[in-house]
């Protein structure tokens, strides 16, 4: 044994610096360069060279999460679209990797929810770096009775909502972003109404003749619009919102309804809590999941895992209305 204990510090190995894996959309454009700022900003706290994985056309994110698992990484940002977050997220639910986000897509919906900066890329990484880290819950979704389930963690729907997604022009939402929804919504208001069962917590389901029906996770959508209210993405419940406008002047009376949160007499806005609701359409029906258009389907069925997924995000005290705890 040395005598030298001088030597012996000497001799220590260095900490082992922490390390982020970016699972990253390539088609998704930006004015910087990504790569750049993400080591750079990797460098400035003190972490280690990150990660680097594309998704390709036939996994948009799945596999890269699962790898970037395996190779250790301490936090897995997802730098791309919704889409990019939901395939991430599914894998890293259930799991004490911590989920990151750098927004690159025209939605941002989860980001938005939870402050993330969307036209703030070094802000966004920073955050995922070294954010405060909260629990949220997931919603796992099986279609048409499907052997496996898939997530969301903002919304789902059927009917009307997925229809606009569906319809978007592409050129359009390239030049004006989020508000290409609104022209795909006003296009496609003109439809007829869809016998739609529903059961919530495996209640006897009832009938409803409805142009949408939607879960939601957290409250906000784009342009701030929140069609959710009092939904919270941390406190084990699924908010189910449907849509059922009659007659010509129908879709005033579901604006009224969503003015009104859902209060009053009316029908035409309809508002439901649960951890869990299964949903039958007498006729297929476009469906998206975090505004990604997904096919048709006629049955859904929607589970809450509550607090499943561990996610970074800014410190500082929360909008009330996304979480139950507002402050860390």
């Amino acid at each position: 044994m040395s005598s030298h204990p001088e030597a012996e510090t000497a001799q220590a190995p260095s900490a082992v610096l922490r390390r982020a894996a970016v699972v990253i959309n390539p088609t998704k454009k930006t004015e910087v360069d990504i790569r750049t700022l993400v080591e750079q900003t990797c460098r400035d706290e003190g972490w280690a060279e990150p990660l680097w994985l594309e998704t390709e056309e036939d996994d948009p994110g799945h596999g890269m999460a699962r790898q970037a698992m395996a190779e250790g990484a301490d936090v897995v940002i997802a730098a791309g679209g919704d889409g990019t977050v939901r395939c991430v997220a599914a894998e890293l639910a259930g799991t004490d990797t911590p989920l990151g986000l750098l927004p690159m897509g025209t939605g941002n919906l989860l980001a938005r929810n939870l402050d993330v900066p969307v036209d703030d890329p070094a802000g966004a990484i920073r955050t995922a770096l070294t954010g405060t880290e909260r629990r949220i819950d997931v919603v796992h979704v099986n279609v048409d009775k499907a052997v496996d389930s898939d997530i969301f963690l903002v919304m789902a729907g059927l009917g009307y909502d997925a229809v606009m997604m569906g319809d978007t022009n592409t050129a359009l939402k390239d030049r004006v972003g989020w508000l290409a929804y609104v022209d795909a919504g006003i296009r496609n208001l003109p439809g007829k109404p869809v016998k739609t069962m529903i059961s919530i917590d495996g209640g006897k389901p009832f009938a409803r003749r409805l142009r949408s029906i939607m879960g939601g996770n957290c409250g906000k959508i784009m342009g701030g619009l929140e069609v959710f209210p009092g939904a919270r993405i941390d406190d084990g419940l699924l908010d189910i919102m449907t849509m059922a406008p009659k007659g010509s002047l129908g879709w005033l009376s579901v604006v009224a309804g969503l003015l009104r949160r859902g209060k009053g007499r009316g029908t035409a806005v309809e508002y439901f809590q649960c951890k869990s609701a299964e949903i039958w359409a007498d006729v297929p029906q476009d469906f998206e999941m975090d505004g990604d258009h997904l096919g048709n389907a006629t049955h859904l069925a929607l589970r809450v895992d509550p607090r499943a997924l561990r996610i970074r995000m800014p410190y500082g005290k929360k909008d009330p209305a996304i979480l139950t705890n507002p402050t860390p």
